[in-house]
């Protein structure tokens, strides 16, 4: 049965598909088979893997309503262990035409519910809203990983942040737990960026990940060529810490 994770943050520029793309990377390198699911109509998390819409014939869309053809959507990548379901622009209409369903939050749990014993780990990359796609992500899931931009606006989300996981959990989700807190984009020569990590580390003193994602310039280089940065450049900083990142995943249990 695999770990179900979403990644996710109502708020943009946090590092959230960076951190999917890379942690699911880093998984696969480790050799734990992997599915990087996207859920954002933008398709960043699946063009930073090499799969771009032009080229897939399924995706999230056109197998959200039909899990039986999940597999369909499912496509391998250049690198061992890690396989995407990609997302197309389609999938705006899906926040839209979730509306008048039934159960209308469990579409995407029932799909992955047909892919469950293929894989080891699950990650769902979300966009930066809570739309009817992001709370079914949040439904489909088990574990919550949330990327935090060590800057002074990441401080005034957190509280909010919190509240919409326990609104999640307490009304469509129980069995969602918080896998940790992740700080990305980090510079420690910025006084700034180390008051925001000391402070998140008191808001989450037993859910933050000791790695910290330094903001690094070959993790910003890799989408333009479709790779993961453990892919583009196995010992950059960057690739460094989403390899330590996804050690500490595999050793966490969420609660």
């Amino acid at each position: 049965m695999a770990r179900c994770i979403v990644i996710a943050n109502q708020k943009g520029g946090v590092g959230k598909t960076t951190t999917a793309v890379n942690l699911a990377a880093a998984l696969a390198v480790m050799e734990k088979k992997t599915l990087l699911v996207d859920c954002d109509p933008q398709a960043n998390a699946s063009s930073g893997v090499g799969i771009y819409p032009e080229q897939v014939r399924e995706n999230l869309y056109s197998v959200l309503y039909e899990p039986d053809k999940a597999r369909e959507a499912v496509y391998e990548t250049t690198l061992p262990y890690l396989y995407v379901l990609p997302a197309t622009s389609d999938l705006v209409a899906a926040d839209i035409e979730l509306v008048d369903k039934q159960n209308r939050e469990n579409f995407l749990k029932s799909l992955l519910a047909t892919l469950d014993e293929d894989f080891d780990f699950i990650l769902l990359d979300c966009p930066p809203s809570l739309g009817l796609v992001t709370l079914n992500a949040l439904c489909a899931a088990s574990e919550l990983l949330v990327p935090l931009q060590c800057e002074y606006y990441a401080l005034e989300g957190v509280a909010q942040l919190l509240r919409t996981f326990e609104l999640v959990r307490k009304r469509f989700n129980t069995g969602l737990n918080l896998l940790g807190v992740v700080m990305t984009m980090y510079d420690g020569r910025n006084r700034l960026n180390r008051h925001v990590k000391r402070e998140i580390r008191k808001c989450f003193p037993k859910h933050h990940f000791e790695t910290v994602v330094p903001r690094n310039v070959r993790v910003s280089e890799a989408p333009s060529h479709g790779m993961s940065v453990i892919t583009y450049d196995v010992k950059s900083k960057g690739a460094e810490a989403y390899l330590s990142l996804a050690r500490e995943v595999v050793c966490r249990t969420a609660g």
